[in-house]
């Protein structure tokens, strides 16, 4: 069957690499792309079944509010994700219990492979902390991906039953020892030239073991944005993490 899709985010620079991945793809047509000045009432008049949505933290609710409520599937990459956002998803989705959405705090493979290598490694080492690095543009820090490690990682720990790292004894400015989620470090670094990478770096009596992976080209999102809205539309309901559409 051959999957009617739209991207929304259509002339960014990931959605525009998406516009060309959908359709190359044999199994999936492209039958909408929408900006900023578009009226999301061309999902419906397109007859989408699936809505790739590629646009900022901002614009995100309103347009994931009106797939759901239109029947449309939603494989989403935005970030700004919190617990009051994602409570006000699953209500959404609680009244259309035939539709899935999928938030992805990273579309690489590669990206979701070391998160889940940091996760297992976790519970190992006494201490962990999280570097991302992006280009100067990105609108939100820590990184989705940053704050999607940090929490598996604490996850992993805490049912391991290890303490919540604590750093007492260090002193100098607010600020220079990163964002805590959850107990984790993360640091956040912004500069021209860079895409997308991150490291995770655990340490403990004697020895360091540094998890990074790299994004150096748009395109290593696609293969994860092609498997998210081939599996969305027979995974209803909320799904967080592309980890959970792959063979892990």
């Amino acid at each position: 069957m051959t999957l009617r899709v739209a991207v929304i985010g259509a002339t960014g620079r990931i959605g525009s690499e998406a516009v060309k991945a959908v359709e190359a793809a044999p199994d999936l047509e492209l039958v909408a792309t929408l900006d900023s000045r578009s009226k999301l009432e061309t999902l419906v008049e397109s007859g989408a079944q699936v809505a790739v949505e590629l646009t900022h933290p901002d614009a995100v609710m309103r347009n994931i509010d009106f797939c759901v409520h239109n029947g449309i599937h939603v494989v989403t990459g935005t970030t700004g994700w919190d617990d009051i956002r994602l409570a006000e998803l699953d209500h959404w989705l609680a009244g259309a219990p035939e539709i899935g959405v999928l938030i992805a705090p990273n579309f690489s493979i590669g990206a979701v492979l070391a998160m889940q290598f940091a996760q297992q490694a976790a519970k190992y080492f006494e201490t962990v902390e999280v570097v991302e690095l992006h280009h100067n543009n990105k609108a939100d820090a820590p990184s989705g991906t940053a704050t999607r490690t940090a929490q598996l990682i604490a996850a992993a720990r805490d049912a391991a039953g290890l303490p919540r790292q604590s750093d007492p004894t260090t002193h100098g400015l607010e600020g220079a020892r990163g964002a805590d989620v959850d107990g984790v470090p993360v640091h956040s670094v912004r500069l021209r030239g860079l895409l997308a990478h991150q490291e995770v770096l655990l340490g403990d009596t004697g020895e360091t073991l540094t998890i990074r992976h790299d994004s150096l080209h748009h395109s290593c999102f696609m293969p994860g944005i092609l498997l998210g809205v081939r599996k969305v539309v027979a995974q209803p309901g909320l799904t967080l993490g592309l980890e959970h559409f792959l063979d892990l």
